[in-house]
C-alpha cells in the first residue's frame, strides 16, 4: 500500500488591527473556511464582524480549574455565530480564547454545522487532551448528511485540524500510541522509538520515549516524593497527576507511574521524576548509553542539515 502523499500548506494569518495581541483572521489558500481568534479584550471586535452573522461553529477555551495545567473547552454551532457566541460566553467564566469558524461564501447549512459540532466533540473526546464543558455529546449517527456533504465536511475538519494547533489549541491531535495502546507490551508499542532513562543516585528510575514531538514517561517509572526541593511551576501538575491516579504512592519516598503520561517537554518530565527543577536535556540519557537527550537532538539536527 502506497503511503499518502503530503504537501505543504499556505496559511494566511491576518492581524485585523495590526497588532499581535488583537483580533486574528486565519485562512488556508483554496479553502472557503474563515477562522477568527479573539481574547476577552478583543471579544467585542469579534462579535462586531459581519462575517459572524452566518452559520458556523465556535470554540471557547481556557484553563481547567479542576485540572492544573489542563484546558477546558466548549464547542458550539449556530445559524448566527455572532448571537450564539455571546450567550455561550456570558454563561461561562473559564474561557480566555474564542475561536469562531464560518465560510467566506456562507455555504454552511444548519445540518453542516451540527455535523461539524458533533464530530468535533467526538474527536476531542477521543483525543482526550481537553476537558469538555459540553453537557451533552450529540450523536454523530443522528446528524447524518448526504454522502457528498459528509465528505465535504470531513475535508472541512481536516483543515481545522491544521489551523487549531497553529492558533494554540491542539485539542484534536491523537495521543501517542505509547499512551493509548497500554494493552500492548511496552517493547512492542514503542518499537522504533529511542528509549531514554533517568537513573539517579537517589534510586529513582524512569523510562520515556519521544513520539511525534511528545515526551512520554512510561508506566512503571518512578518519581521522587516529598524531597523538599520541589519549588517550581510543576508542583501543580504533580498534584494533578496524583489526583488522576497517574502517580500512585509506592515505596517510601517514591511514586510510581501507574499509567504512561505525555509531557510537553523532557524538562517537565524530569521535574516530575526528580521532584525539583531539572534540565531534561541533560537528565534524560539514552537507555544503556551515556548520550544525553541534548546529544541526540544535536546529532539529528546535524544529520538533517539545512533545508532548501
Amino acid at each position: 500500500m502506497t503511503a499518502p502523499e503530503t504537501f505543504g500548506r499556505t496559511i494566511q494569518l491576518f492581524l485585523v488591527d495590526g497588532t499581535a495581541t488583537g483580533l486574528r483572521k486565519v485562512t488556508i489558500h483554496g479553502w472557503t473556511g474563515v477562522t477568527f481568534v479573539a481574547t476577552g479584550s478583543t471579544f467585542a471586535a469579534l462579535t462586531a464582524r459581519l462575517e459572524l452573522d452566518r452559520t458556523g461553529i465556535y470554540i471557547l477555551a481556557g484553563p481547567d480549574g479542576e485540572a492544573v495545567g489542563g484546558t477546558r473547552v466548549y464547542i458550539g454551532s449556530a445559524n448566527s455565530v455572532r448571537e450564539r457566541i455571546k450567550q455561550s460566553a456570558d454563561q461561562r467564566t473559564f474561557w480566555e480564547t474564542v475561536i469562531a469558524v464560518t465560510t467566506s461564501d456562507d455555504d454552511l447549512s444548519k445540518g453542516h454545522v451540527e455535523y461539524l459540532e458533533a464530530r468535533l466533540i467526538s474527536m476531542a473526546t477521543q483525543a482526550n487532551r481537553v476537558t469538555l464543558d459540553n453537557a451533552t455529546s450529540p450523536s454523530e449517527k443522528r446528524r447524518r448528511l448526504p454522502e457528498a456533504d459528509e465528505a465535504n465536511m470531513e475535508q472541512f475538519l481536516a483543515n481545522l485540524k491544521i489551523i487549531l494547533p497553529v492558533v494554540g489549541l491542539d485539542m484534536l491531535k491523537p495521543q501517542p500510541r505509547a499512551v493509548t495502546q497500554t494493552a500492548t507490551p511496552i517493547a512492542q508499542r514503542t518499537s522504533g522509538e529511542m528509549t531514554f532513562e533517568i537513573r539517579h543516585k537517589s534510586g529513582v528510575q524512569a523510562q520515556a520515549v519521544e513520539e511525534d514531538g511528545e515526551f512520554v514517561v512510561l508506566e512503571g517509572s518512578e518519581a521522587l516524593r516529598d524531597t523538599g526541593y520541589f519549588q517550581q511551576s510543576y508542583i501543580g501538575l504533580k498534584e494533578n497527576l496524583v489526583k488522576q491516579g497517574i502517580l500512585v504512592p509506592a515505596r517510601e519516598g517514591f511514586y510510581v507511574f501507574a499509567k504512561p503520561y505525555s509531557f510537553s517537554s523532557p524538562s517537565a518530565a524530569a521535574a516530575i521524576v526528580l521532584d525539583r527543577n531539572s534540565n531534561g536535556l541533560t537528565e534524560w540519557k539514552v537507555k544503556g548509553d551515556k548520550r544525553t537527550y541534548s546529544d541526540i537532538k544535536q546529532a539529528r539536527a546535524m544529520s538533517e542539515g539545512p533545508s532548501a
